[in-house]
């Protein structure tokens, strides 16, 4: 997959940010243009909550955090970026003079992407030079959060560009969805408009109020919608006889004069007047930044729950936890430095980690040991392979001593040293930081290596053998850990 380590965004407004904190969160640099006044400060509040959603979001670290970078023109962007992100306004003229500027400086192999809404890549492509390079890939709002991103191509598009496409956004934890026919409007925001145009026709005729029909989303059918889509939840509606059923008895209504969908209510004073004053009665009690942090809290917790479950959008998620996990622990063995405690483990501290008082709860201090355990282990080659096809180690006894405490959203780390690494035996000591320096806990485990077709203890392989005996002789030279069996107590 395409790994890129800069990017540039033209146009930092609401998606323009989005993307930003997204791209840069995933360690990639990023070039900005952008000329509006106060643009740099609008820009480091979208990464703040970003970075405060990702805290509670994420069980893996993201990598090293990219560099931004501001720039004073659109070329400069281009000849600095391997890949083009523009999100400017929504008029062609505009986006074509950006793409005329990208290409008069950047290489022909460098592909721009439009966030555009609605227009069509062709029209976009139609005065480039090298039309080829064009795709839109159409995010949503929050795009450091919601992972989908509707990828069009054009008549010109190359397949080429399409799939190096979907591979980028794959890689940024995002979701390609590739539209194969060029329609205005896509597919996402066809479906919006559909449901906005009837709602704006019920505040319009006095039926509803803007509350009551958000309401009507938010307590039944959008909670439907954001796990399983419309033709899933219809397709239950249908029960045991599933879609074809669930058609036959409903398809008929679709025939009543229910809709306004052929028609837009015009946009008088008095119906701005209205939408507008009962969306600040709704929601005026809350600024937009209070808005903003909790709409981001309730998708965080809704995309935890859809990836405990495996379902709808938390597949993504998932997808993209564990790629971030791989990363983070793929160290060459003959690359490790044993010379010290190995470090094995971070994370920040999620919202369902702690308590009522915003501490770190106890079990969760055996978590980390349990993951810096796990990492040791696939460092001496004990993998998910190994386990599934020859053995692994089981805990006999652990020793934990609570020292500190730790709060929401802090970041932790663990250190390991191996104190008995030989036959069957593998002894542990861990070390609980935070990212401050402070102690918060240590952990010393006592594992046995057995085979998990007789349940019984086992012999290593000759590799994890070497491995595991190469850290043991250079850890042994090493001080004993501070706390080394320490029995419940003993005095600290």
């Amino acid at each position: 997959m395409k790994n890129i380590k800069s990017a540039g965004v033209i146009g930092a407004g609401v998606i323009g940010s989005g993307w930003i904190a997204r791209l840069l969160l995933n360690g990639i640099d990023v070039f900005v243009f952008e000329p509006s006044k106060g643009a740099q400060n609008n820009i480091g509040k979208v990464i703040r909550n970003a970075e405060r959603a990702y805290k509670n979001l994420l069980k893996s670290s993201l990598p090293k955090k990219g560099r931004l970078s501001f720039s004073s023109s659109v070329s400069d962007v281009a000849k600095s970026s391997e890949l083009i992100i523009e999100a400017v306004p929504e008029r062609l003229s505009v986006k074509q003079s950006v793409y005329d500027e990208i290409e008069s400086t950047a290489s022909k192999d460098l592909i721009i992407t439009s966030s555009t809404s609605g227009i069509l890549p062709s029209d976009l492509q139609s005065e480039m030079m090298h039309p080829e390079r064009l795709v839109v890939a159409h995010p949503f709002n929050p795009v450091y959060l919601l992972p989908l991103v509707e990828i069009v191509g054009g008549k010109e598009t190359s397949k080429g560009v399409i799939n190096e496409t979907c591979n980028i956004i794959t890689n940024i934890g995002m979701f390609p969805l590739h539209i194969k026919k060029e329609i205005p409007a896509f597919i996402a925001d066809r479906l919006l408009e559909s449901v906005w145009r009837e709602a704006l026709w019920l505040v319009n005729d006095d039926v509803a109020t803007t509350e009551e029909i958000d309401d009507a989303i938010r307590y039944g059918f959008g909670l439907r919608w954001a796990q399983m889509g419309l033709f899933e939840t219809y397709r239950l509606a249908g029960g045991d006889a599933g879609m074809r059923h669930f058609i036959s008895q409903f398809g008929p209504c679709l025939e009543w004069p229910w809709t306004h969908l052929m028609d837009v209510p015009e946009f008088t004073d008095e119906l701005i007047d209205k939408v507008s004053s009962q969306s600040d009665q709704q929601s005026g009690q809350f600024s937009i930044d209070e808005l903003m942090q909790k709409r981001d809290d309730n998708l965080v917790d809704f995309l935890k729950v859809l990836k405990e479950n495996r379902w709808g959008a938390g597949n993504a998620l998932k997808e993209f936890d564990a790629a971030l996990s791989n990363s983070n622990s793929k160290v060459e063995f003959s690359e490790l430095d044993v010379s010290q405690p190995i470090v094995t483990f971070s994370t920040h501290i999620p919202k369902e980690w702690a308590d009522y008082n915003g501490h770190m709860t106890e079990s969760r201090y055996l978590e980390c040991f349990s993951e810096s355990t796990t990492e040791l282990m696939a460092i001496i080659g004990v993998d998910k392979e190994y386990i599934a096809n020859v053995g692994s180690y089981f805990t006999v006894e652990t020793h934990i001593q609570h020292l500190d405490e730790v709060l929401i959203g802090e970041s932790i780390y663990s250190k390991t040293q191996v104190i008995y690494g030989k036959n069957k035996k593998l002894h542990l000591f861990h070390w609980l930081h935070h990212d401050d320096g402070r102690l918060l806990a240590t952990a010393e485990h006592m594992l046995i290596h057995v085979d998990l077709k007789t349940r019984g203890a086992s012999m290593p392989s000759d590799l994890v053998i070497n491995r595991m005996e190469g850290i043991y002789s250079a850890h042994k030279k090493l001080p004993k850990p501070d706390g080394l069996s320490r029995a419940v107590g003993d005095k600290v």
